[in-house]
Parts: C-alpha cells; structure tokens; sequence
C-alpha cells in the first residue's frame, strides 16, 4: 500500500500500458496502488485445502479513513509478516483482490475506470465502494479473526463503467 504523501494525480501518459513491470520506476509502481486498503486486511488459510478467507480485520497500521499505512516506510519493521509487492508476486499472490492494479497488470488487463491513475479522482475508489473505508475493523477492536470473514471485498463497484 502506497504512503499517504503521493496522492495519486491522473497520469499525463498511461505508462502502465506502455511498460513491463518490472521496468516501473519505484514512483510508477507506487501510484499503482488505488489506495483500497484490502491487501491490509487479515487473510485465513485452511490448512488442508488452501482456501483463503479475507477478513474485516486491518492491519493495526491502516488508517481505516484514509485506507492507507500510518508507517509505510517502516512497516515491515513494525508489522514482521507484511508483504512487500513486486511484480512476480503480483502474479503469484492468491489473495490480492481481483481489483488490484498489481494484479491486473500482471495478468495483463488495464487498470479499471475508477482507477486513480485513469479517473484522476483519488477518493473514486472508495465512491465506488472497492475500499474498506466504513467496513473494516482495526486488529485491537477484533476477537478471533475467524468471526471476522466477510464476503465484500469482492464485491464489484457501485457503477456500471466499463473497465477498460
């Protein structure tokens, strides 16, 4: 999840469409992020099957107004278990959202019309209801996680545009 200091602007050329990524320079790849918060929340995984159940749990350094790291430069000191995104786990990581711009990209869709980098509109994505602003819980208010499953994160956005 990409810090709070680089709001996301509307690109003057889609990059994303025009280089691997592996080729991003680290300030492309981090305004890939929409700024949802979902890859914050807390994942379960059955042991025997390899499901994977998303919770309504953040991740205690989640701002769950903003959907985005309160420490992103040093969460990985903070949080021993955050994952840090490149492209080849954003082909491989079976839990980022279907939505996820790394993820798209990585299986070689475009980046969606609410998308901050298309829409121009950094708050869209929450507008739309793709982020966890007003449905998460942060990891102190939370019990067992296995109360906290939800189903929402995959839910699809409010409107009908087109994803490109």
């Amino acid at each position: 999840m990409s810090p709070s200091s680089s709001a996301p602007t509307k690109a003057k050329s889609a990059f994303w469409r025009t280089k691997p990524l592996s080729r991003l320079s680290a300030a492309e790849w981090e305004s890939l992020c929409d700024g949802c918060g979902l890859c914050c929340l807390f994942k379960l995984e059955s042991e025997d099957t390899g499901a994977i159940w998303m919770t309504e749990v953040a991740c205690k350094l989640l701002d769950l107004e903003s959907c985005r790291c309160m420490d992103y430069p040093d969460r990985a000191r903070q949080v021993s278990d955050c994952v840090s995104l490149t492209p080849k786990a954003a082909k491989t990581i079976p839990w980022l959202p279907e939505s996820c711009a790394y993820r798209r990209l990585a299986r070689g869709a475009d980046l969606p019309a609410w998308h901050p980098l298309v829409s121009g509109d950094p708050e869209r994505v929450h507008a739309e209801g793709i982020s966890v602003r007003g449905r998460a819980i942060s990891e102190h208010e939370a019990g067992p996680l296995n109360q906290h499953v939800v189903e929402w994160p995959a839910a699809k956005p409010k409107t009908k545009a087109r994803q490109r």
